[in-house]
């Protein structure tokens, strides 16, 4: 499963972090904003639409500059089985629109040093390893 992450990054270079809503896989944790890149879909364009999706933000494919990836294995309850996750993490500072948390859960804005005290999914500590590595 390929799946997408997004650090938007605001002029005074804090990344927004989207806190994972009760009742989700992982609730409760941490995470770059993002989701499920879907069939006929390239990565940046399934980022902007689930960026769309759950902050109320617009923002243009080509905004979007990669910053890294983690894998891992995931199990899935019976009678699905084990698969595959790749999340791809992309950065961007030119968006339109307030993001806001439409879909649950909460989001904050945070300098990179602070993201470390944070209670992160574990892909998206790997993620932030190469994000702060790349800035």
């Amino acid at each position: 499963m390929l799946v997408v992450a997004g650090a938007l990054i605001d002029d005074a270079n804090r990344v927004l972090m989207h806190r994972r809503p009760a009742g989700k896989h992982l609730e409760g944790l941490w995470e770059f904003p993002g989701g499920k890149v879907e069939p006929g879909e390239t990565p940046p364009a399934a980022l902007a639409r689930e960026l769309a999706e759950e902050l109320g933000v617009t923002i243009s494919d080509s905004a979007f500059s990669p910053r890294g990836f983690a894998h891992e294995t995931r199990d899935f309850s019976p009678p699905e089985p084990a698969r595959g996750i790749v999340l791809l993490l992309y950065s961007c500072r030119i968006w339109t629109g307030k993001p806001a948390p439409l879909e649950g859960g909460g989001l904050g804005w945070f300098a990179i040093p602070e993201i470390d005290s944070l209670d992160l999914a574990p892909l998206d500590r790997i993620l932030l390893g190469q994000l702060k590595a790349g800035l």
